[in-house]
């Protein structure tokens, strides 16, 4: 994929280099971004852009693989984009660069976390890095109005040439995302050689530090110890891993239970929580624990639904649906909801909310970006936060998480069909080859 590197750019203060990709294949029937940087620069694009019709277009010239070699410098990005009548657009797209004392914050932000370093090296840009940089006041991420269009064919907004150029960016990022760090002003190999030197200094700090404490010093700062771990004695050696947990207790026989004392459900518990703690254990002893978010916390409601997805038995199900207000059917399908999306699936089966005007302004507007046929885009009727085909079986719900859900109707109520998805014409698309698109 990597093509060529060229000299520095001079007009940038660092020694950030160019970098050109080849042109890619067409990508029809393929999402353009998967990774979350890469939706989230292609958000960026489609909520500035002002006429949608210039981004239904610069979609299909991207699909259609008719933008060039893409150019990557400090600052902007650039390509040559055919129309269909073969004429070529010399396109560029320009995002801000950071200043110096923007990239020295974030140097020694990615410097003061192992974590942060390691993710960047597995070309990755996890949720925590962009949000502690936007704490310190720097913006990796571009957002609405920051991705400027500059275009030969002399358009005032985004036309379809950048706006093909953007969505062909944002499959090279989702391979690597030094490609947005290089266009904030920083080159993948001045940027890891800065974060090399910043963690020999400090290691070299503390232990010149550690040469003239008083032998009855109270401690340093636990950012220098870390810094400093090569020199300092090894730590005891983590404990091993649990590969599975232990089996639990078998309560039954021997003294009589206490009246009221399920045995069997008591039983399941044990396991469950057993199980539970393996996998906090397993994640406090991964190498990116301190990039996991920790687990949401349960409603009883929705912890009786987690537990009923253990498949418990018939019996246990039974006092896990009525102990969380549902029959054994609404159990059932927040089984599926649960088994298919966690928490949020649960949320959109049981929430019937209305997004806000400018989300709901903004998901409708997505939705009918999604089909680049307008005739074969089907007929939607929209109730709160749910879109469902005129005369047909087939729904999707937005989330509060801005994605999509598929549902489909059986016998008389409405069933999860499938995992959230930021594509809804790819959502619908599984439904109506599944045969959902007419009512059954």
């Amino acid at each position: 994929m990597y093509v060529d590197e060229g000299a520095s750019d001079s007009a940038a203060d660092s020694a950030a280099v160019e970098r050109t990709f080849e042109a890619l294949p067409a990508a029809r029937g393929q999402a353009f971004a998967r990774s979350w940087w890469g939706q989230a620069w292609l958000k960026a694009l489609e909520d500035s852009a002002l006429d949608g019709a210039q981004v239904k277009l610069g979609r299909r010239h991207a699909r259609a693989g008719a933008v060039g070699a893409v150019s990557v410098r400090p600052g902007r990005i650039t390509a040559v984009v055919q129309d269909r009548d073969h004429t070529r657009h010399r396109s560029d797209v320009l995002l801000q660069q950071l200043s110096a004392a923007d990239w020295d914050r974030f140097l020694d932000l990615v410097a003061d976390r192992a974590g942060h370093i390691a993710a960047l090296l597995d070309r990755d840009m996890p949720p925590v890095l962009v949000e502690d940089a936007a704490a310190a006041g720097i913006e990796l991420l571009p957002g609405i109005g920051d991705l400027e269009p500059e275009c030969d064919c002399a358009a005032w907004d985004h036309c379809a040439h950048s706006t093909a150029l953007c969505y062909q960016l944002a499959r090279l990022l989702d391979q690597d995302p030094f490609i947005l760090l290089l266009m904030r002003g920083r080159g993948e190999r001045e940027l890891l050689d800065e974060l090399q030197a910043r963690s020999a200094s400090r290691a070299a700090g503390a232990t010149g530090a550690d040469a003239a404490a008083e032998p009855d010093a109270a401690g340093v700062p636990a950012a220098e110890a870390y810094a400093a771990r090569d020199i300092l004695p090894p730590l005891p050696a983590a404990p091993p891993p649990v590969a599975a947990p232990g089996a639990p207790p078998v309560l039954g026989g021997g003294t009589p239970p206490a009246p009221g004392v399920d045995v069997a459900a008591l039983e399941f518990l044990i396991g469950d929580a057993a199980a539970r703690a393996q996998g906090l254990l397993a994640d406090a002893l991964s190498a990116r624990h301190p990039e996991s978010p920790p687990p949401p916390v349960l409603t009883p409601a929705q912890d009786a639904v987690r537990l009923a997805a253990a498949a418990p038995g018939a019996a246990i199900s039974a006092r896990l649906a009525a102990g969380s207000g549902r029959d054994a059917r609404s159990l059932a399908v927040a089984v599926r909801a649960w088994e298919l999306g966690g928490a949020a699936g649960l949320a959109v089966l049981e929430e019937d909310w209305t997004p806000e005007p400018e989300a709901l302004a903004r998901a409708t507007g997505r939705l009918a970006a999604a089909w680049e046929d307008d005739g074969a885009r089907p007929r939607l009727r929209v109730t709160r936060n749910r879109w469902t085909v005129v005369g047909g079986a087939a729904q999707l719900r937005y989330g509060r998480d801005g994605r999509w859900w598929p549902y489909r109707r059986e016998g008389g109520r409405w069933v999860p069909a499938g995992p959230g998805t930021d594509d809804p014409a790819g959502a619908l698309a599984e439904l109506t080859a599944e045969g959902w698109s007419a009512e059954g």
